[in-house]
């Protein structure tokens, strides 16, 4: 494990051997990320992504994509302002609400992150404002912001959150992982630590700059390229 890193060509070669050549790839990557699409998203999208992205862990996604109407009703189209201001009682009614998935911690987190939406909204104009300005250069920065002042935003959560929101991140699957050690970066198997979360980091800023990928693509292509030939990666 010890010593340099691989070149991501190497890794890149493989993944497109994998998938079939470089346009079978291509197409299995995501889109660039959208940075003025970010910058302008209004912050009950922000915390409507954030609110799915809790419900979703340790929890069957399309459980929760085929109640999600529900979930807007509910939540009031998760406008941070509405439900700031809402009273004990319409938060303890939620967990009788059949509407939702009635989790008690889960819907109490979005109480909590309403209130950390409008405190970041405030500070920087619109969450949507403070993601764009946030440089991909510093990922564990970012997630441990977010793991500090929401609720239950931290590990895999916030990771998929800034997916899903459109920043240009990496996300530390379980191949994407497998793939990091297998090039070399002296990392554990589920890299965890604070340590190797910033090892993770400065490879994936070494592989950005010199390929001029997005970080949504570098991480993607790392899952494409080892583990099981499952299509899509373990994303």
């Amino acid at each position: 494990m010890a010593g340099p890193t691989q070149s991501f060509d190497i890794i890149k070669a493989r993944a497109e051997a994998r998938k079939g050549g470089a346009d079978a790839l291509a197409r299995l990557l995501p889109q660039v990320p959208d940075s003025k699409a970010l910058e302008n998203m209004p912050d009950d999208r922000i915390l409507a992504e954030m609110t799915k992205r809790v419900f979703c862990a340790g929890f069957a996604w399309n459980v929760i994509e085929a109640k999600w109407p529900g979930f807007e009703e509910a939540f009031f189209g998760f406008d941070p302002v509405d439900l700031t201001f809402q009273p004990d009682d319409y938060w303890e009614a939620l967990t009788a609400d059949k509407r939702i998935v009635r989790n008690g911690a889960k819907i109490m987190s979005v109480r909590h992150n309403a209130h950390f939406v409008r405190e970041i909204a405030d500070e920087h104009g619109s969450f949507g404002k403070f993601l764009m300005g946030w440089p991909a250069t510093d990922q564990i920065g970012l997630l441990d912001l977010l793991a500090k002042r929401g609720n239950r935003l931290g590990g895999n959560s916030g990771q998929m959150l800034l997916r899903f929101l459109g920043w240009d991140g990496f996300v530390t699957s379980k191949d994407v992982i497998a793939c990091l050690r297998d090039a070399g970066l002296d990392i554990g198997e589920e890299a965890k630590s604070k340590s190797d979360m910033r090892k993770i980091q400065a490879q994936f800023n070494d592989w950005a700059a010199a390929t001029g990928l997005p970080y949504t693509h570098l991480s993607r292509i790392c899952a494409l390229s080892i583990g099981a030939d499952n299509g899509a990666g373990d994303h």
